[in-house]
């Protein structure tokens, strides 16, 4: 089968590509991009006036299979993402049971394997049962294949294990991903602490409960000389000290949300429980150092942090409500809207933030238009614009943050190891 995508602006920062191309696809693999390309193929897509980039590499969703399979499974959510031009993703450890030991990577490869329809990694745990008390066999679950290992939705609080973790992932050459919050300053926040958290009578979670855990862990990265990525970072705090860390030369990485750069804490006065998420929207103060720190580079990465939970879990009273936003679908839209139509990055940025660094922080071979690499492609309609809807997901869960919004961009096209798995039928 061979795939012949003519006249699309094509994105590719690995190589320095930003202009009109064509990409030629054999089989599972990406065999040249060159200008105009005369060859035979069995499907000719015409991509005029549309970006041709790599898939996106989403380094941050949790896709609920095993346990909870209310919420999504490999498949619904595999579909959710190729729709949404994300053809490889990290799957994070927080299922029932936790991906802690071999066997349940094992269990989690044979669903990947029958009804995963994009490119699933596997997150180990950092500890067993995600309970922050005992160590995984991280040598073990580094042999069933996990490019990283987390207890997302839960920080170790001990630090002397976080220690221990970085020096054993160092040894297996294993990236650890750190949800940072300290339990006992965050106190069963569910909103950000500030004039918003005492208006509304909630709970507030401050950004110390984030940054003085970003704080501790970079101190642990540089003792051990260890590779560390900071999750869904939130605070302008925050991102001051991961600036001072990667000027110390300390090897730490760090990605934001869609969420977090689009959508300040004045969200939640409806009351709208699809807008409490862990870590809490901040102020606009913090939403415009995000957005700074992705221009300027201190963030590496943009994450969907795809969190679904069922109508139960969600439409009920905002402290009670589950935390998380789905995000597979409209990470891309969020991404163009926010940052590429308002003129803070360029094309090339975007797609290095959404595809190339992501994968080069795991360390795997996605995130370019190499030839000869698996032909991962995505063709988008950047000004196409389109009001989010719940009938639009493909994903099990609705829980979008940005139902009602309107956004800019929309995947025409999936390419997935050579494949065409998704057309636009709008």
């Amino acid at each position: 089968m061979k795939i012949l995508i003519k006249n699309g602006q094509v994105i590719d920062p690995a190589n320095n590509i930003d202009g009109i191309c064509d990409i030629l696809v054999e089989g599972a693999k990406i065999s040249r991009v060159a200008k105009n390309i005369k060859a035979d193929a069995d499907n000719v897509i015409e991509a005029r006036g549309k970006i041709v980039m790599p898939g996106i590499v989403d380094m941050h969703v949790h896709l609920r299979e095993p346990g909870r399979e209310d919420k999504e499974t490999i498949a619904t959510g595999t579909k959710a993402a190729l729709k949404g031009g994300v053809t490889s993703l990290l799957a994070m450890p927080n299922t029932a049971p936790a991906m802690d030991c071999p066997e349940n990577i094992r269990l989690l490869k044979n669903i990947i394997q029958r009804s995963g329809q994009a490119n699933v990694f596997i997150a180990g745990a950092i500890t067993k049962g995600r309970l922050g008390k005992e160590l995984t066999d991280i040598a073990s679950l580094k042999k069933e294949g996990v490019v990283a290992i987390s207890d997302d939705g839960a920080s170790v609080e001990n630090a002397e294990l976080m220690r221990q973790a970085l020096l054993k992932a160092k040894d297996e050459g294993v990236l650890v991903i750190s949800h940072c919050e300290d339990k006992s300053l965050s106190n069963s926040g569910v909103v950000n602490l500030g004039i918003i958290s005492t208006r509304l009578g909630l709970r507030g979670m401050p950004a110390e409960a984030e940054y003085k855990r970003v704080e501790r862990d970079i101190r642990l990265a540089e003792e051990t000389k260890s590779r560390l990525h900071i999750a869904h970072v939130s605070t302008k705090e925050s991102v001051q000290l991961i600036a001072a860390a990667k000027k110390k030369g300390i090897n730490i990485t760090a990605e934001v949300t869609p969420h977090h750069f689009s959508l300040v804490e004045e969200a939640v006065l409806g009351f709208d429980a699809n807008m409490k998420m862990n870590p809490p929207l901040r102020s606009k103060s913090d939403t415009e150092a995000l957005k700074e720190c992705l221009k300027s580079g201190i963030i590496d990465a943009i994450a969907s942090d795809h969190a679904p939970h069922t109508e139960n879990e969600k439409e009920i009273e905002f402290q009670r409500a589950e935390f998380g936003t789905i995000g597979l679908e409209t990470e891309l839209a969020a991404s163009i809207t926010e940052l590429v139509k308002t003129g803070l990055l360029g094309w090339i940025d975007l797609v290095k933030k959404l595809c190339l660094n992501p994968a080069r922080i795991l360390g795997i071979d996605k995130g370019t238009l190499d030839a000869g690499c698996g032909a991962d492609i995505i063709i988008v309609s950047p000004d196409k614009e389109w009001i989010v809807t719940k009938e639009q997901f493909v994903s099990k869960s609705k829980n979008s943050a940005f139902l009602g919004k309107q956004l800019s961009g929309i995947v025409e096209y999936t390419i997935c190891a050579g494949k065409i798995v998704y057309t636009n039928s709008l």
